[in-house]
């Protein structure tokens, strides 16, 4: 039985991740649960699953879950250092990283530092230490496994290949393309918040639902499939997929495509990732071809929607820019759900901030940790 910690439990992922080991008790166990302010959420969580232990990153609300959780034989802990700490526990075999932007990165490091098995829903990991994180995962010997339906289906496209030697000469990452597909650049001078938090596929938190809206997401999952499968950018499409079946694509040296297909459901990706190599029966909805007699795939609009192009431009050079850019990126959305500043305005935030903030070459854990603090404060002075 695989012993799961959960770091990110009360959000989108983490609630469908317990959906998944609900259904099946005879593959895995709840060790760990971690939440950042949903106490409440957290505590129902502990009851029903039992964890060794829970953590909630608000140290002000230590004493509401330890009193709650108190005739329970639950170790409760608090703040962001208890967070870092349970993800090398050794009772944990894998860590489902759902942490929400930078907040993900030094957690699982330490996982990383501690061998763990990495399920990772946390593309931020990789797209502000992608470079670093390879490294520390081949020094020990830690297992990355993606939880993304876009990487976890490439990530399925390349299983049995590699071993051959059958590298990828292409990725094809599909998108959606959110709720203003198809808008140009003066349509979305008006759109709103609301809006903005409709998305036509996918149920995900708002923070990830902003991003889709602004494809910046399809450019977080460029950066992290660059580090994932060592393609570099220019190798790596985004193709715009409205009906959100085909999940992404692989294209191999001799020109054939292999692709991953399915409904659009997040606990597909994420037993996959929790239980490989082994594939775990479900009663999932099927796929039904005479549901989707129309396939479709569109030319992302790179002038109405910057971001994009924004995170190509930061991984090709590389160094700390996709950390400027995910800082700005998490500072913009934020003012953007705030309705301080509109949504065009979010690329014109996030481009600013890369141009102010001291490019390094070659970064270290430090140097990462301090440029996503200038980043930060930087935007939010703009």
């Amino acid at each position: 039985m695989k012993k799961i910690a959960i770091l990110g439990s009360t959000g989108s992922i983490g609630t469908q991740a317990l959906e998944v080991i609900a259904a099946n008790p005879q593959e895995f166990s709840v060790e760990v649960l971690t939440a950042n302010t949903n106490a409440d959420l957290l505590i129902a969580q502990a009851k029903q699953f039992n964890p060794n232990m829970v953590v909630i990153a608000d140290k002000s609300l230590y004493s509401y879950v330890h009193e709650a959780l108190d005739d329970l034989d639950i170790k409760v802990f608090a703040g962001e250092e208890s967070l870092i700490d349970v993800a090398g526990m050794d009772n944990v075999n894998i860590v489902l990283g759902a942490l929400v932007g930078y907040s993900g990165l030094l957690p699982i490091i330490n996982a990383i530092k501690h061998g763990k098995t990495i399920a990772l829903a946390n593309k931020e990991v990789l797209v502000v230490a992608g470079q670093l994180v390879n490294a520390l995962s081949h020094k020990h010997k830690a297992n990355i496994l993606p939880v993304d339906s876009e990487h976890s289906a490439i990530f399925q496209c390349l299983v049995g290949e590699m071993q051959y030697g059958n590298v990828p000469e292409k990725l094809f990452l599909t998108a959606s393309g959110g709720p203003f597909r198809g808008m140009n650049y003066a349509d979305l001078q008006k759109v709103t918040k609301v809006q903005a938090l409709k998305h036509p596929n996918w149920d995900m938190g708002a923070k990830v639902t902003i991003d889709s809206a602004t494809l910046m997401n399809k450019g977080l999952e460029m950066i992290e499939a660059r580090w994932l499968f060592g393609v570099a950018p220019q190798n790596i499409e985004v193709v715009v997929h409205p009906q959100s079946i085909v999940h992404s694509a692989v294209q191999f040296t001799d020109g054939s495509i292999k692709a991953q297909m399915g409904l659009p459901d997040m606990k597909l990706p994420i037993q996959y990732a929790l239980g490989f190599p082994q594939r775990v029966k479900s009663d999932f909805p099927r796929f039904s071809f005479w549901d989707y007699p129309n396939l479709t795939f569109e030319k992302p609009d790179l002038n109405a929607f910057r971001n994009l192009q924004l995170a190509y431009t930061a991984i090709e050079k590389n160094g700390n820019m996709p950390c400027i850019m995910n800082a700005a990126n998490e500072i913009a959305v934020q003012k953007f759900l705030e309705e301080k500043i509109s949504f065009l305005e979010i690329s014109n935030l996030i481009e600013k901030t890369m141009n102010a903030i001291s490019f390094i070459a070659n970064p270290t854990l430090d140097d990462f940790i301090q440029t996503h603090a200038e980043a930060i404060a930087f935007a939010q002075k703009l």
